[in-house]
């Protein structure tokens, strides 16, 4: 989380100049251009990030829940959002002065490293996101996904999709019909998508396939399909 290692001082400080608001699914937080005014911090429920293409289609770009932070890179740059935000669930969102936090910065040198360390944390993700996209098949993402969301370590495990999937499917950079396809090769897995709630007979099954050599998987995944 974006203050956990700030000083306690500091946090204290920065709350009492925070506003948290209440936003409906569907609603805006802010759009592709606007002033970074703020630095978020999601309270509760779901909020993506997209950008809208040339051709009038939507980039999924991240999707954020409780406990994360976005929208400090700009923040720093003291400059615009390069992308929109939206509640893909009702949320509840923290919102930090983009001034007060830069003054915070400028006097505490703790503050300075926990807000750049956040940063960096989003740098390594979206590497990761990349790297993922790049060397596993769709299966693999949309198993990854489910894992993400387990809080089991072993046996059987049912989650609960936090979002629509048209919304699942831009997150793990797919369109709905493959997400679908996805879905349907994983009942070779043990897993049981029933509207939006997922079944795992077997989350260690599920994790080796997930994390198994691409073209090994997605030809296991193909024989199965």
């Amino acid at each position: 989380m974006l203050l956990s290692n700030c000083p306690e001082t500091a946090v204290d400080q920065l709350l009492f100049h925070a506003s948290a608001t209440h936003y409906h699914r569907g609603q805006l937080l802010f759009d592709h251009g606007d002033p970074a005014s703020s630095v978020h911090i999601v309270l509760d429920g779901w909020v993506k990030l997209f950008r809208v293409t040339p051709s009038g289609s939507e980039a999924v770009v991240a999707v954020f829940t409780r406990g994360h932070s976005f929208g400090e890179a700009a923040a720093l740059k003291g400059g615009t959002f390069p992308v929109a935000a939206e509640a893909a669930t009702d949320c509840d969102v923290l919102r930090i002065p983009t001034a007060r936090l830069l003054s915070m910065m400028r006097a505490e040198p703790d503050v300075s490293i926990a807000i750049l360390s956040s940063t960096f944390a989003h740098l390594h993700g979206l590497v990761a996101e990349i790297e993922q996209l790049k060397a596993h098949s769709g299966a693999q993402r949309v198993a990854q996904f489910l894992l993400s969301l387990t809080r089991c370590e072993e046996g059987t495990c049912a989650v609960t999709l936090p979002y629509d999937k048209v919304l699942i499917a831009g997150r793990i950079g797919m369109k709905p019909e493959s997400l679908s396809r996805a879905f349907a090769r994983l009942k070779t897995y043990g897993v049981r998508i029933t509207q939006n709630r997922a079944e795992i007979e077997d989350i260690d099954r599920l994790r080796n396939f997930a994390e198994d050599e691409p073209q090994m998987a997605m030809a296991a995944a193909r024989s199965g399909s």
